[in-house]
């Protein structure tokens, strides 16, 4: 008898508990007008964000080290650095940045974690994520990867300015670079050979494209392989049936081949560039700018994100990459990212 009455006194006062804990989180949120759900999120989300998102200037950023940084990587980033490191040097004088290549074979975004992985850079840039393997090697030498995103590219089809296509599909694009398209004419344009043109590089844009335009397939035996962007695009403007692809800012302002629209399927192509295209008789004088605006939306369907890829071993060039992100995520380096060409991540 004892024991059923103390069980009746548990389940009323648990009962009483749980109508008090209501009572005062209705008063709160009707009183006060706050949502509570909301406001515990928005402070979960503070204490995740990165503190250079607080930051304007560069100026305003601290904890940046002194000495000779080494970086490298990614030939996409070719423009943000251009338009961002004197900038950062002008303000910390003992922040010197120096870009290096390897010391064989062509720079690209692979090559620059394997030179990061071996110590011969403080941090890297990238236009890929990083892969499992990466990480896995990492952790064998004692230390961690960790991938900042600060941007976002779109891949871009260079073709003559002469062929007149409305557009090209995804899958048109797979079956051309898999050799299963190899005239213009499959596709409704003129009685002439493809010939695609691809980088023989461990680039990120390379990996990028066989990764999510190709679906992993090889690239078919009909390829040309090139060097470099520069002679790719001198291929592409000498020769009408090539075809060719690359990052954004390296195609859509160029005077001698024409950036291609693309879709996700046939009655939607979407153009790289704003709208009305400015014929190429025009270039130099006037060049056609960015879609950045289809980019961000994801609307193009080719987009992809830029990092920063930074080695977390507790030394100084842990904090040489971390002080590249945070400076390229205030909005003084958004600004110049978009002014390179790239759609600002923030």
């Amino acid at each position: 008898m004892f024991e059923k009455n103390e069980n009746s006194i548990l389940v009323t006062t648990l009962l009483i508990t749980l109508g008090l804990i209501t009572g005062v989180y209705w008063w709160i949120a009707h009183t006060h007008s706050i949502n509570i759900s909301s406001y515990f999120h928005n402070s979960l989300k503070k204490t995740v964000q990165p503190n250079s998102l607080q930051n304007n200037k560069f100026k305003e950023i601290s904890h940046i080290p002194s000495g000779l940084f080494s970086y490298g990587g990614s030939t996409t980033w070719a423009p943000i650095r251009s338009k961002t490191e004197k900038a950062i040097e002008t303000i910390f004088k003992k922040y010197d940045l120096r870009y290096t290549n390897p010391a064989t074979g062509s720079p690209g975004s692979a090559v620059g974690i394997k030179m990061l992985l071996n110590n011969q850079l403080a941090f890297s840039l990238s236009s890929r994520s990083l892969k499992e393997k990466e990480y896995q090697q990492a952790q064998k030498k004692g230390f961690t990867l960790t991938e900042i995103p600060v941007a976002i590219d779109g891949v871009v089809i260079a073709v003559h300015p002469t062929l007149d296509l409305p557009g090209l599909t995804i899958d048109r694009l797979r079956e051309i670079y898999t050799g299963k398209i190899t005239n213009w004419e499959e596709l409704g344009g003129p009685n002439l050979r493809i010939i695609p043109y691809s980088k023989q590089n461990e680039g990120g844009t390379v990996e990028f494209f066989i990764k999510n335009i190709l679906r992993r397939e090889e690239l078919g035996s009909n390829i040309q392989g090139v060097k470099t962007t520069t002679e790719a695009l001198r291929k592409v403007a000498r020769n009408p049936g090539a075809i060719f692809y690359a990052s954004a800012p390296e195609v859509v302002g160029q005077c001698g081949v024409k950036p291609l629209a693309i879709g996700r399927v046939a009655d939607r192509f979407i153009p790289p560039y704003e709208e009305p295209f400015i014929p190429l008789s025009q270039c130099p004088r006037k060049r056609n700018q960015l879609n950045l605006e289809a980019f961000k939306n994801d609307e193009y369907p080719m987009t992809r994100r830029l990092f920063v890829i930074v080695k977390q071993n507790g030394q100084v060039d842990e904090q040489a990459g971390l002080a590249y992100a945070k400076l390229l995520l205030t909005q003084e380096g958004q600004e110049l990212i978009s002014k390179a060409g790239f759609v600002r991540i923030r």
